[in-house]
């Protein structure tokens, strides 16, 4: 389950940096340059791409999360770094006293 749900949220995060990089870019920052007023009419392409945006993030978003609650209840309980060390310090000698 866990594999067939990673594969779906690397589609789905290829579909999101295709959708948009394909945005029309208004500040020239990424966008392709292909010509949105050829493309389609450019408000309705914009609604378009800027809803299809939203919804494919929101998959992956979704994907994401049930990846991680899936794959915490795989891990093994450990115990604390600190509890180590307060095992490992009962088992040093202590340093005696200066006698003066």
């Amino acid at each position: 389950m866990e594999n067939i749900l990673l594969v779906i949220n690397l589609v789905i995060a290829f579909v999101l940096v295709l959708l948009i990089l394909l945005q029309k870019s208004e500040g020239g920052a990424l966008g392709i340059g292909v010509s949105q007023d050829n493309f389609m009419f450019s408000r309705t392409a914009g609604n378009f791409m800027t809803k299809a945006t939203a919804v494919v993030a929101t998959l992956f978003i979704i994907c994401s999360l049930a990846l991680t609650i899936i794959s915490r209840s795989e891990l093994a309980p450990t115990t604390s770094v600190l509890d180590k060390i307060e095992e490992n310090s009962n088992d040093m000698p202590s340093i005696p006293e200066n006698n003066n």
